[in-house]
């Protein structure tokens, strides 16, 4: 049987392969801790969990869910967006139901990408940044993220022959996996740059509440004082060339109800549901009414969110620390970006495959989010402070 050759940049799987190493060290008899994935250990809210248990009852929601039946939702997302960042958004025709922001960000390159056409992409990055070009028989341009940068790209280095090639532009700020923010100043020479070269510009952000308080005082004076972190609408308010994603899974521990949305250019929004609609149908109408219930309803268990994953990172942090791996402080997202040792330095697989082996704790190498995350490894923040140093315990045997 032949398989299309799309296929082929997918056969690589660096998560597998430690999904794998895991299992082995489980058989083995190891107590794996593991913080190799970003899913959140924390449960959604009360008040979001009856919302979606009132719907079961409700025999209209067990039925398909076309566009039209979500505009309560698409209400309740504008409304969200404009309360954070004070832009206006449309929910008829600049707003659209995901079934989490990953599958916006690996279908959008089916409706913006031509075979051939490349896509400008973080590296590191999100690994289904990577998939979505692959599958539209595109090609990645990777722009490569430098700690002396603060692991932002610098367009200026981007070839004119790629550029000339070039359809879409994606960023991620906080950034998984780096944890780096970005300024709004950033944004606007983004947009600017999109618009000279005519570029579709997409930023995906998970990680939009996921930032730690005393990040606050350091805040560009632009930012909207209801958000530590700018959307890349506020450096496009006319939308003209951003569409950005959203998910309920990090913000509100939604995680496996599969939850997001895009807002952005219409046009975009409009190509983007094309595919969506060749595809699937929107979710179970009851997990939309649990969304709403979460965008619209106490926000305190966010601050709770937020709180606990900043309690965590110190923790880890202050143990790295002890055990004289000095790893910068992030201000944001649920991961810590660490630069391995140097006898590890061009070897991150080795050293997340021996470390879970040896020790049973379980991390990301940073070669699996692309060519310039060798050398670094990322921890996931998804256990309570006790496990979190006895994990940190465990990586000083193996050190030593």
């Amino acid at each position: 049987m032949q398989f299309a050759k799309r296929l082929q940049p997918l056969q690589s799987n660096v998560f597998a392969d430690m999904d794998r190493a895991k299992a082995i060290a489980l058989a083995a008899g190891q107590e794996v801790i593991d913080l190799s994935l970003g899913s959140s250990d924390l449960p959604a809210e009360a008040h979001v969990i009856e919302a979606i248990a009132q719907s079961l009852h409700d025999r209209s929601t067990h039925g398909y869910l076309l566009f039209n039946g979500t505009q309560g939702f698409r209400q309740a997302a504008a409304n969200w967006y404009e309360q954070k960042f004070g832009i206006k958004v449309d929910p008829q025709t600049e707003v659209l139901p995901l079934i989490g922001s990953q599958e916006g960000t690996a279908h959008l390159p089916l409706a913006i990408l031509n075979p051939g056409d490349f896509a400008l992409l973080l590296d590191p990055g999100y690994p289904s940044h990577t998939g979505g070009v692959y599958l539209a028989s595109g090609q990645i341009y990777p722009m490569p993220l430098l700690a002396e940068n603060g692991f932002l790209p610098v367009f200026a280095d981007i070839p004119a022959p790629v550029l000339a090639q070039s359809r879409m532009m994606v960023l991620s700020y906080p950034h998984n996996p780096t944890s780096a923010i970005a300024p709004l100043s950033f944004f606007q020479e983004a947009v600017a740059f999109c618009q000279q070269h005519n570029l579709a510009l997409v930023h995906d952000f998970p990680y939009v509440d996921l930032v730690f308080e005393e990040t606050r005082e350091s805040a560009d004076s632009s930012f909207n004082p209801k958000s530590l972190v700018p959307s890349i609408l506020q450096a496009d308010p006319e939308k003209s060339v951003s569409i950005e994603f959203f998910t309920l899974s990090k913000s509100y521990n939604m995680g496996g109800f599969r939850i997001g949305y895009a807002i952005g250019n219409a046009q975009l929004i409009k190509a983007l549901r094309q595919v969506k609609a060749a595809v699937d149908f929107n979710q179970y109408r009851g997990i939309l009414n649990g969304a709403i219930a979460a965008l619209t309803g106490p926000q305190a268990g966010v601050k709770s969110t937020v709180a606990t994953f900043q309690q965590r990172r110190d923790a880890f942090i202050t143990a790295l620390h002890r055990i004289g791996w000095n790893v910068p402080t992030p201000k944001a997202t649920m991961y810590i970006w660490a630069k391995l040792p140097s006898a590890w330095s061009q070897n991150s697989i080795e050293f997340c495959t021996q470390l879970v082996k040896q020790t049973g704790v379980a991390a990301s190498p940073g070669a699996g989010f692309g060519k310039s995350g060798e050398g670094y490894v990322r921890f996931a923040l998804v256990h309570e402070p006790p496990l979190l140093e006895t994990a940190v315990e465990r990586i000083a045997q193996f050190l030593h």
